[in-house]
């Protein structure tokens, strides 16, 4: 395989160590659903229910990043309820995920929904791991579909030399996405100590870690 694009202010040992913590340490989020409606639809608030035509229950923002080339690093462009009013009590969502070579859609959870994804171009490897513990991976070509569970802790990267491109259906019409790196090690507050007692390890450790994952300084 070939080796995944990291930041050059992390070593290789630090980002095993980011994917080990971030694996041991992650129970499920709380996971919840979607609720019930007792309508066909959702009419926002600030809509006249009799001005509601197809235009509304139709989404074109999509095709840009379905025919635009993959980027260099892993992007997504969703249509969820967010994006597409519509989705409001349907329990569903898309989104369209574009990886460039070598590049990795990190270890997150969807607490509200799970994951059918199916590869569109390139290949992918992929995986997951339940509550017990248990590790499942995949590599997948265009064509294939893999389901991740409703809240389990997965990713999918791309460790190929050519783009590759996927769409991924999500059973809630906003999925919800907890990013384990970033959420423990990049833009969150939490105390270095607290950290470094939760993972069995220094704050040295922990501040290195949080140093890799920082965004870069925006330019002026």
């Amino acid at each position: 395989m070939a080796a995944l694009k990291v930041n050059n202010s992390m070593t290789t040992s630090s980002l095993l160590l980011v994917v080990l913590l971030a694996l041991w340490a992650a129970p499920l989020a709380v996971v919840a659903g979607d609720p019930d409606i007792l309508t066909d639809y959702i009419v926002p608030a600030t809509a006249n229910p009799a001005n509601i035509t197809g235009a509304f229950f139709a989404y074109s923002g999509l095709r840009g990043a379905l025919a635009a080339q993959a980027p260099e690093n892993f992007t997504v462009a969703k249509a969820s309820m967010a994006e597409f009013p519509a989705l409001n009590g349907q329990s569903v969502s898309y989104a369209v995920l574009s990886y460039g070579p070598g590049s990795i859609n990190p270890t997150h959870t969807h607490p509200r929904a799970s994951e059918l994804l199916l590869v569109l171009d390139g290949a992918l490897s992929v995986g997951f791991v339940d509550t017990a513990g248990k590790l499942f991976t995949q590599d997948l070509a265009a064509g294939d579909v893999f389901v991740f569970p409703k809240g389990t802790v997965h990713w999918q990267c791309n460790t190929g030399t050519q783009p590759a491109k996927a769409l991924s259906a999500f059973g809630s019409a906003a999925a919800g996405l907890v990013s384990l790196p970033a959420t423990l090690f990049g833009a969150s507050d939490i105390d270095d100590v607290v950290l470094a007692k939760s993972f069995k390890t220094d704050v040295a450790t922990i501040q290195k870690l949080k140093a890799g994952l920082a965004p870069p300084p925006k330019k002026p």
